[in-house]
């Protein structure tokens, strides 16, 4: 690649054409040499008037021409009376408006930065401005000094300016003097730098920290890495291990600073089954919440909903359904107790026994709230139901605090109104968001849980289904039967022989199970592109972004999803001179991609077809990239009926989705789906993991692989360990009721 020497462009803001405070990207116009130059690049918090200094090159935009592209600017306040009148006047100094601006100028000229800064009481001189107000003008103009000197201060320790933004928010001005004492103040919560990063930054500072800061966010880190792993708490003697190892220490130097910081409150401390388990507080108080309520809804449930069995059977009449005695007595359970977890797996009529439940529900006036965890879910709920089923986060009405932190309108201040919920796919759910579904219920509300406790374990750290059937305390149900309308399908029978560690039959040519033997990753990577590109809509007449889904196991290696996303995505959309193209996390994404929305973002605005707006776009949502606008750095992307516009950091939620992983199908269903099973890293060969994936295909399942693969997954029954309390805590709890 040749390289360019970077030139210099000197000038003066004119005008703003676009900014985004959260990622500091720009678009300008700055006057140089009687010339009016368009500048794009990172420039955070920039104001017309400002004399700025730019590195970089001239790029030419396809549709807005010649722009210079700063990858350096560096920036000077304006030192003209008519530049300075000109700053003010622009909004740059919240308070200060353009007749103020004018008055000010007017008394002070050239010197009304430094009077603004240095000698604020003197603009109570200016009729209009008051002491007070005057106060606020230099905290307002300090402050936005502040966020540029941390900038610049931290740019030298490779912090970004996005990061930097994030850093100042959560330190304020003394960040740079705070970060020197303790650089490890970077690991906290709303910054959430890597422990290996910040032990560099620390280690390039020309003062010593203090060695108990290091171990005290070692061991931090250790627990919060590991809520990404699934576990709420961890062994006291483990913990010591792992921390010990990262911090390159001796054991019993972690043992003292753990042992003060149990102390002090910082972590909390739990014995369970007569050994020490260490959580980070918040985590142990949702374990306990979630025991403490779900006992007390067991010991005093909601009255009892009277149900004849007349009712059911003209239901059963009505719908052409002929329910076995477990199914009607989960339907019994659902009516009379608080609580119910109906589990089981495909084709054993979770579905048909649900609408049943919500049908007499509703038939008694009950008031019901449909919600799963995530958005594919909930449509997917709907679909099967009938009825509205919202993300258990819409149903909760999430608001984003500081530092993106999710809050709940409804909690137990202001608590939903229904008197039944139904939360579907419980697998999914992690025992954070399990906490604040609690607290938003009311006292008298009837809770049903469905979930099928094969599924693979919920992304976020708990295990709620596993640990509330675990604990014996709540009636669950168990469907078990096949149904024969079921049972006609491969995909149903194989996923049963496979949770049962039996080996999955191969189908013929009428079926909807096939498995085609292939050893060599390369070549098994090749085929699923043939088969995805070519050969199942031929046959099938699937379209392949629209109805087939390729699923694998894991993100690397051949037949990962990196790889087949790169490899799919330059046959089915290569680049073209009328498809604008981005790079993103290192990876082309191109207008015509098939994209992933991969956590819940409810900010992000979209259009429907129909001209309704709305926010809100939901973890697994697939759609496609109509529009790239690299002059303002937004994307559009299509999902179903309507157009969500990206910008700034929303876009790192999307990610190419011609093949995603089983873990983020969950929750998902497809017509067609294709499963590369070789060439997987050991801690993904296993049963659950088989299981999940097949489950997904509704009406073609392709699995490429050999038998020795396919039978490693099957044997391996080994459920990944979780450390968790629930299960613990809720058999206290109602031991204690």
């Amino acid at each position: 690649m040749e390289s360019y020497e970077q030139l210099i462009l000197k000038g003066t803001v004119e005008n703003i054409t676009y900014r985004n405070d959260d990622t500091g990207y720009c678009v300008i116009e700055i006057a140089s040499n009687d010339e009016l130059i368009t500048v794009v690049g990172t420039m955070p918090y920039i104001n017309i008037g400002e004399r700025v200094t730019l590195k970089g090159n001239y790029t030419i935009h396809p549709s807005y021409g010649p722009q210079f592209k700063a990858e350096l600017c560096e920036r000077s306040m304006p030192a003209t009376s008519a530049a300075v009148l000109r700053y003010l006047s622009s909004g740059a100094v919240k308070g200060i408006g353009p007749v103020t601006a004018q008055l000010i100028v007017e008394k002070f000229g050239e010197d009304s930065l430094n009077i603004i800064e240095n000698e604020p009481m003197r603009l109570s001189e200016i009729k209009g401005i008051s002491k007070s107000k005057a106060e606020k003008i230099s905290e307002e103009y300090s402050k936005q000094f502040g966020i540029r000197e941390v900038m610049l201060s931290l740019s030298g320790m490779s912090i970004t300016a996005n990061e930097a933004v994030r850093i100042y928010k959560k330190l304020g001005n003394a960040s740079v003097d705070k970060i020197k004492e303790n650089p490890f103040m970077l690991c906290s919560e709303g910054i959430g730098f890597s422990f290996e990063r910040v032990d560099e930054i620390s280690r390039s500072l020309d003062n010593s920290v203090p060695y108990k800061y290091r171990y005290k966010a070692g061991i931090e880190y250790v627990l919060r890495h590991n809520l990404r792993n699934g576990h709420t708490c961890l062994p006291k003697n483990r913990l010591v291990e792992t921390a010990a190892l990262l911090l390159n220490c001796e054991p019993d130097e972690v043992q003292s600073v753990l042992e003060d910081m149990l102390h002090n409150g910082v972590l909390t401390q739990c014995e369970i089954g007569e050994k020490e388990f260490v959580f980070l507080p918040y985590m142990y108080r949702a374990e306990r919440y979630c025991a403490n309520r779900i006992a007390l809804m067991m010991k005093i449930p909601p009255d009892e909903v009277p149900v004849h069995k007349s009712r059911l059977a003209q239901f059963e009449e009505r719908n052409g359904i002929l329910y076995d005695s477990l199914q009607k007595e989960a339907i019994a359970q659902a009516l009379s107790k608080g609580l119910l977890v109906l589990t089981g797996g495909p084709g054993t009529g979770k579905t048909t026994t649900l609408n049943a439940i919500i049908a007499l529900l509703e038939e008694a006036g009950e008031d019901i709230a449909l919600a799963a965890p995530t958005g594919r879910a909930a449509k997917r709920m709907s679909e099967l139901t009938g009825k509205e089923a919202k993300t258990i986060h819409r149903l909760l009405e999430v608001e984003w605090g500081e530092n993106d932190k999710q809050l709940f309108k409804r909690n137990e201040c202001n608590p939903l109104e229904h008197t039944v919920i139904v939360v579907d796919e419980l697998s999914m759910m992690d025992i954070q968001l399990f906490d604040a579904l609690l607290k938003a219920m009311t006292a008298n509300c009837r809770l049903i849980l469905v979930g099928d406790v094969d599924q693979l374990p919920s992304v976020g750290a708990g295990n709620v289904l596993n640990d509330l059937i675990d604990s014996g305390v709540v009636p669950v149900i168990r469907l078990t039967r096949i149904f024969r309308q079921a049972m006609e399908s491969l995909i149903v029978t194989n996923a049963h022989k496979i949770i049962a560690g039996q080996m999955p039959q191969n189908g013929d040519k009428d079926k909807d199970f096939f498995i085609l033997p292939q050893s060599s990753p390369s070549v098994a990577a090749q085929l699923v592109s043939d088969l995805y590109c070519e050969r199942l809509p031929k046959a099938y007449n699937f379209l392949p972004g629209d109805n087939i889904q390729v699923l694998c196991p894991s993100r690397k290696r051949n037949t990962g999803t990196i790889s087949l996303n790169n490899l799919l995505q330059q046959r089915i959309n290569p680049p073209a001179k009328n498809k604008s193209e981005m790079t993103h996390k290192g990876f082309v994404m191109r207008e015509g991609d098939k994209v992933m929305q991969i956590k819940n973002n409810y900010d992000v605005m979209w259009v429907r077809d129909d001209g309704t707006e709305g926010s809100g776009v939901f973890n697994g949502d697939i759609g496609t990239l109509v529009k790239i606008d690299k002059f303002t750095s937004e994307i559009k992307v299509r999902f179903d009926d309507k157009t969500a516009t990206y910008s700034g950091e929303e876009i790192e939620d999307l990610e190419l989705a011609y093949a995603v992983t089983v873990h983020k199908s969950q929750g998902s269903e497809f017509d067609c789906v294709i499963l590369p099973v070789l060439d997987i890293p050991p801690q993904l060969s296993y049963r659950n993991l088989l299981y999940t994936a097949v489950t997904r295909a509704k009406k073609l399942l392709i699995v490429i692989g050999t038998s020795s693969d396919i039978s490693k997954m099957v044997a391996n029954s080994k459920k990944t360990k979780r450390y968790t309390a629930f299960s613990s805590f809720l058999l206290d709890a109602a031991n204690e009721m």
